[in-house]
């Protein structure tokens, strides 16, 4: 597939994970990004030069195009303000992950109805499948991604400072999870029960990807 195309189907996705992030942080108690002008679909205001763009490139070159990862700024959070911080900060975490999985769904539709022609039923799976790599990964219990926040939220707060503590080595982290080849574990499965659950093309999904 074109690569441009999937690009713009990745930064779309990762845009609305990140709005939906503020939008339940909104809801509990919290408008930085309502009030930082974060709560929009606009790429501008979220792109990120290294997340955003180098990240993706990087990592789609180095899979061979297996994966495409990457990232929109990180919509502004202070946990401080949700009515609840720990479970809201559960909350806010978990909304940018269930927004892909909705997107997977939602992408889903329109296969399934038939509705799709030689143009958009490329798109729409590489759609599902982006959608579902950014949910899983982010679900990840690795700092800074949302699933380490999900976990510490459950933890008392003595663990919970020190896991959050970890996101200044983030980036280290995930780099390493990465090339430990960790990620296709937890990946496999999900994208085999989804794609299983919908009776999703295989055959399909190699040809978009080109493998």
């Amino acid at each position: 597939m074109d690569i441009i195309i999937t690009f713009i189907v990745l930064i779309f996705s990762a845009i609305v994970h990140e709005v939906s992030h503020g939008l339940m942080a909104e809801q509990l108690g919290d408008d930085t990004a309502r009030e930082q002008g974060r709560i929009t679909l606009n790429p501008i205001p979220h792109i990120d030069p290294i997340g955003t763009i180098l990240v993706p490139l990087l990592i789609f070159f180095g899979s061979g195009g297996r994966f495409w990862f990457g990232a929109a700024k990180p919509v502004p959070v202070n946990f401080h303000n949700l009515k609840n911080p720990k479970s809201g900060m559960a909350l806010v975490s978990l909304a940018g992950p269930l927004s892909n999985f909705f997107l997977a769904v939602l992408f889903v539709v329109p296969i399934k109805l038939h509705l799709t022609n030689s143009v958009s039923y490329p798109i729409l799976l590489m759609g599902i499948y982006i959608n579902l790599l950014l949910a899983t990964f982010n679900l990840v219990p690795i700092p800074p991604l949302d699933g380490s926040k999900i976990l510490a939220s459950f933890l008392p707060d003595e663990w919970l400072y020190k896991i959050l503590s970890l996101e200044r080595w983030g980036f280290v982290l995930v780099l390493l999870f990465l090339i430990l080849g960790l990620f296709g574990v937890i990946f496999d499965p999900v994208l085999t029960v989804f794609w299983n659950t919908f009776h999703l093309s295989w055959a399909d999904l190699a040809q978009v990807l080109g493998v």
